[in-house]
């Protein structure tokens, strides 16, 4: 199978997979959005999820989150891993949405990425879930079912984001992203594919016989 044609039948295939996508990460705002995809770096979105109801009933928006202890904080998130990095994280940004940006998120990915805790991928999926400006954000799962699949090299995140952009229609992005993150959960997982065994990859490439390897992001 072509690329072309590749990229034309997981779309397809994903689309009659998964024709909704909601959001993972439970918000009720523009600030718990930003504030959950933070902490669910290194961690599961379902942890998180069971998280942040008690964060956010504490502080819901950058004023009070600014105004309570960075151990206060640590002692909800705990859970969510890299405690001490992402409490002081969030308090710091908090701070500075509240000097800066009138208590608001931003609307760019520069002024979002000069926030404290926040890199490029966490900036995209308060970009594309948040304020629904076409981004890819490449998580882990991403990154290992883009190789799985011959639609990058794996040689980095950067480039396996590259690579899907220049792959997908531009209005596909948002949902896009998050199909395949279910696809890589539910069927292409870490351990139970090794690029030979679910559907999508037997299909792409029926003559693999021994496991794809994929590079790690």
């Amino acid at each position: 199978m072509k690329k072309n044609d590749r990229v034309q039948f997981i779309q397809d295939c994903l689309d009659k997979e998964y024709p909704t996508t909601p959001i993972p990460l439970t918000h009720g705002n523009m600030f718990e959005l930003l504030v959950s995809v933070l902490l669910s770096a290194q961690c599961t979105d379902e942890r998180v999820n069971q998280v942040t109801p008690s964060l956010f009933s504490l502080a819901d928006n950058p004023k009070k989150m600014s105004e309570i202890s960075k151990d206060d904080i640590y002692k909800i998130i705990k859970p969510c891993g890299l405690g001490p990095k992402k409490s002081k994280a969030i308090l710091h940004l908090s701070k500075i949405l509240v000097k800066d940006y009138q208590s608001s998120v931003p609307e760019s990915f520069e002024a979002l990425e000069s926030l404290p805790g926040v890199g490029h991928k966490t900036a995209s999926v308060v970009m594309s879930q948040g304020f629904g400006h076409p981004a890819f954000p490449v998580d882990t799962h991403i990154h290992r079912l883009a190789q799985r699949w011959g639609l990058t090299n794996g040689r980095s995140v950067t480039q396996t984001e590259k690579d899907l952009k220049r792959l997908f229609p531009i209005d596909s992005w948002n949902k896009l992203h998050l199909q395949i993150i279910f696809y890589g959960r539910q069927y292409c997982t870490a351990r139970g594919c090794d690029g030979t065994k679910c559907y999508i990859c037997r299909t792409c490439y029926p003559k693999r016989i021994n496991p794809k390897k994929t590079k790690k992001s």
